[in-house]
């Protein structure tokens, strides 16, 4: 009887193919892991920068839309931002002296905000912000020296509520009139409500005045309050501004 051979599977080579079939796996899977997780970083840094490039043009044409104080009457300007909401929120600046709140001005702010950046118009100061940082663009319309306090304060009225996703145009209207009020000769203090606080303190800081934060009439929301030392003579500004957007 003739004998027949028989050969044998290689077990090693059969072994080491599923390997290398398992570790291609992997690295693809790994590679489209990584992949997906670049596209979503690159994603996130093309709306961050998006967001501050509206932040930043907004911020302008605020600036320039709005000159209540050189302003009597009707003036337009344009507001554009790729995405991002503008709306007109509640603020308040109290004007105070030694003895509590002279005069409480319900001014208002616009504010854009397009992700964690913005930009915001209150009481004629333009504000560009950030998660926990914000700097002036516009500084408030207040004058001190040693013997005369003025304080101009615009005061936003209107509905304003817009929202925009792949760009839009708009055209802001305002309306302005001005009153002034002469005050007695005291020490006064300038209290502005905003989320903003940075921004408020560095335009007071070369001024020689006292600035400290707290919530001056219990609404929940922080002031930024600045004492001018001594007694001045003092006048307030109120700037009305009807706003529209179309």
């Amino acid at each position: 009887m003739n004998s027949r051979s028989v050969t044998t599977p290689d077990c090693t080579t059969t072994t080491r193919a599923q390997s290398n079939v398992v570790g291609v796996a992997l690295l693809l899977g790994i590679t489209v892991v990584a992949l997906g997780t670049l596209t979503a970083s690159v994603g996130t840094v093309v709306d961050q920068h998006a967001a501050a490039t509206d932040s930043r043009r907004v911020a302008a044409d605020l600036d320039e839309a709005l000159r209540p104080v050189e302003t009597t009457g009707v003036r337009r300007g344009t507001v554009a931002f790729s995405s991002g909401d503008l709306e007109l929120v509640d603020r308040d600046v109290h004007v105070l002296n030694s003895s509590g709140i002279v005069e409480r001005i319900d001014a208002n702010a616009l504010r854009f905000t397009a992700g964690s950046r913005g930009a915001t118009f209150l009481a004629g100061s333009v504000l560009v912000h950030g998660n926990g940082w914000s700097r002036t663009r516009t500084r408030m319309p207040v004058t001190a020296d040693a013997d005369v306090l003025v304080v101009s304060v615009p005061v936003l009225r209107g509905s304003v509520s817009r929202s925009a996703s792949g760009g839009a145009v708009y055209t802001l209207r305002s309306n302005v009139t001005h009153e002034r009020q002469h005050l007695e000769r005291e020490s006064y203090r300038v209290a502005i409500e905003t989320t903003h606080p940075a921004a408020w303190k560095r335009q007071f800081e070369r001024t020689n005045a006292t600035i400290d934060q707290r919530d001056v009439d219990g609404d929940g929301i922080s002031s930024v309050v600045v004492h001018f030392e001594g007694s001045r003579t003092a006048y307030l500004v109120v700037h009305e501004m009807e706003v529209s957007l179309s």
